[in-house]
């Protein structure tokens, strides 16, 4: 294992410093929160949702807008997805919603029923339009039981498409005139679920296109939820040193300070800001990270809290962390009032970027 510290990714939306943690931005919020709160709980960038961002609001409002980072209002670094995780899982789920062939996704939208094609190609045009600051290939992301034939086809389907994104890309630099420091960073995405062959066949092909990172792909626990940490650091193994190393979808605090130690440099997940919303909240319990037992959750909707008049958070940055009380969240999730679960969320937040930086010191 060996954690990298320290390296600077550069966008031309600033420079981050890993390893770091983006949280979902999804359709182009943060679920209850704005980005000066954003950048008070620490966050630095924001992954985005290529697919539901092109249903809706559509890019005929983004570009008018000039690009997301106007549209949104946020000045810091954007990372897309492909978009391909949801339309892949929308047919997997319910097949009468679309296919998958060589060529690209067919889907029917789940807003409105209108059909819609997902292309290597079209992917990426709207990741250019979107003028995100780090973009990711389309691949074909497999269920965690796929056997392993359709495995293989997965990887192939994927390295195909990996170098169609990566006509595409170049195309798209040289259509608009983009210069070294303008152009976005561009992600390939290694498949193979837990076969380590395939990932080894994967990622030495994907290599061979040349991307600016590679990703981990497909969820990285398996179908019993075991994570999948012998999978990860093979992965991680494979991907050339001077790349960076995405670690899609890893959010769990003791999976993040594994991948980090295994050499991931970049995470994301829903988990922080979607338990907030629930009620659970991520507090430390000592003050460094250590491979497990070094945070603690609690449930502020339980009966105990109601009476708990010590501060949500007393080591907080944040003003109201410190001065409202647990008993006064508790309250506030009771009657469902989303100021509650706009702390809770922040509290995550703060927690999560406070994670990644004991992890760099």
């Amino acid at each position: 294992m060996v954690m990298r510290l320290g390296k600077i990714i550069r966008t031309p939306h600033g420079s981050i410093i890993t390893p770091f943690f983006m949280p979902d931005a999804t359709r182009g919020f943060v679920k209850l929160t704005d980005g000066e709160e954003l950048e008070k709980a620490g966050v630095k960038a924001l992954v985005i949702n290529t697919l539901h961002l092109y249903l809706q609001p559509g890019m005929e409002i983004i570009k008018k807008a000039g690009n997301i980072h106007k549209f949104i209002n946020w000045n810091g670094p954007i990372l897309s997805d492909s978009g391909g995780f949801q339309v892949f899982s929308l047919i997997h789920k319910n097949p009468v919603m679309g296919k998958i062939t060589d060529k690209g996704a067919v889907f029917k939208s789940p807003l409105d029923g209108s059909q819609h094609i997902l292309t290597p190609e079209k992917s990426i045009q709207i990741q250019f339009d979107l003028g995100v600051d780090m973009m990711v290939c389309l691949d074909d992301c497999p269920p965690n039981d796929f056997s392993r034939p359709d495995l293989e086809k997965s990887v192939e389907r994927t390295i195909s498409w990996a170098k169609r994104c990566r006509a595409e890309y170049d195309g798209q630099v040289k259509k608009r005139k983009m210069k070294a420091g303008e152009r976005p960073l561009l992600f390939s995405v290694i498949q193979g679920g837990a076969e380590l062959d395939l990932r080894k066949y994967c990622a030495e092909e994907l290599v061979k296109i040349g991307f600016d990172g590679y990703g981990f792909g497909a969820r990285p626990v398996d179908k019993d939820g075991k994570f999948l940490g012998k999978v990860l650091q093979f992965t991680a193994d494979l991907i050339p040193k001077n790349s960076i190393r995405f670690g899609l979808g890893i959010g769990l605090p003791e999976d993040i300070v594994r991948s980090a130690a295994m050499g991931w440099d970049i995470f994301d997940c829903v988990i922080p800001t979607r338990e907030g919303r629930h009620g659970k909240l991520f507090l430390w319990k000592e003050n460094r990270v250590s491979k497990s037992n070094f945070y603690r959750t609690i449930n502020i909707i339980n009966a105990k809290f109601a009476k708990d008049f010590s501060a949500i958070n007393k080591d907080s940055k944040l003003p109201e962390l410190r001065q409202y009380t647990k008993a006064y969240l508790h309250h506030l999730f009771k009657l469902k009032e989303p100021l509650g679960a706009k702390l809770a969320s922040l509290n995550n937040l703060e927690f999560y970027m406070e994670l990644m930086d004991k992890i760099r010191k």
